[in-house]
């Protein structure tokens, strides 16, 4: 996708005909060449406001994917990183980014110090963590949530961060109404509508159901005191507005 190194359309085709976790399993080799890791410069600029709020011991990966995430925390936390996904083929893709100490190559040198990293197979709809973590994040995976799961999913959340312990992730502003982007996401969204009523089993990814207000509602539901830090890095709009937001939420 993209580059020769990417995933064919037959390989996309075959993925998107699948369960969410089969289709990531199938695609887990290859995801980090495709435009749907997160960007650096969006790592960048999350790990250099998260970096204001702490300090922090603990921090969880919520849909870690390939382990992005686990990168960012690693940056922030002293003790220990905990990355936890449904998909063993993401999973396993991670693994082999953040190898101990003990397995990495002798070629490729000294592993840097940082936390101890786990990894854990598990669905975020049901954590299986106490409240553990001064910090949680997430990112790009809450397209794969339907609307009236996502207040479960941040109540799931909450019970893993010990009080005064946040939760911490990215959110773009709307593209302009009539955009070529605002029309992009539109029409993904209303083919994998069209896709989810044809075929199982369902692909849950929509780009248009995270709106910011129903998001912030949800959040202060759970049980979480929610505020707004621009992501400035990430550049403003024409109307002088942030491109981009950090969402901290904070257990109290």
């Amino acid at each position: 996708m993209f580059t020769e190194q990417g995933p064919t359309v037959r390989e996309l085709a075959v993925q998107a005909l699948s369960s969410i976790e089969h289709g990531y399993d199938l695609l887990a080799p290859k995801f980090d060449l495709t435009p749907y890791r997160t960007p650096d410069r969006v790592l960048d600029a999350v790990t250099d406001e998260v970096r204001r709020l702490g300090p922090f011991g603990t921090g969880l990966d919520v849909c870690c994917g390939t382990g992005a995430g686990v990168g960012v925390l690693r940056q922030l936390c002293r003790e220990r990183v905990v990355g936890v996904d449904f998909s063993a083929g993401m999973l396993a893709e991670a693994r082999a980014a953040f190898p101990p100490e003990g397995e990495r190559p002798a070629a490729e040198g000294p592993v840097a110090e940082g936390p101890a990293v786990d990894w854990v197979r598990a669905d975020a709809r049901s954590l299986p963590f106490a409240p553990a973590f001064d910090l949680a994040l997430s990112f790009g995976a809450f397209g794969h949530f339907l609307p009236a799961e996502r207040f479960g999913l941040f109540a799931e959340v909450y019970g893993s961060l010990r009080p005064g312990g946040q939760f911490v992730f990215p959110i773009g502003a709307p593209p302009p109404v009539g955009s070529r982007a605002y029309w992009s996401l539109l029409g993904f969204d209303a083919a994998m509508r069209v896709r989810n009523a044809l075929w199982r089993p369902r692909f849950v990814m929509y780009y248009r159901t995270f709106r910011l207000g129903d998001v912030l509602e949800d959040l202060t539901r759970a049980g979480f005191v929610v505020r707004l830090m621009p992501l400035t890095e990430l550049g403003r709009r024409p109307d002088g507005s942030p491109r981009a937001r950090l969402v901290v939420a904070t257990r109290e």
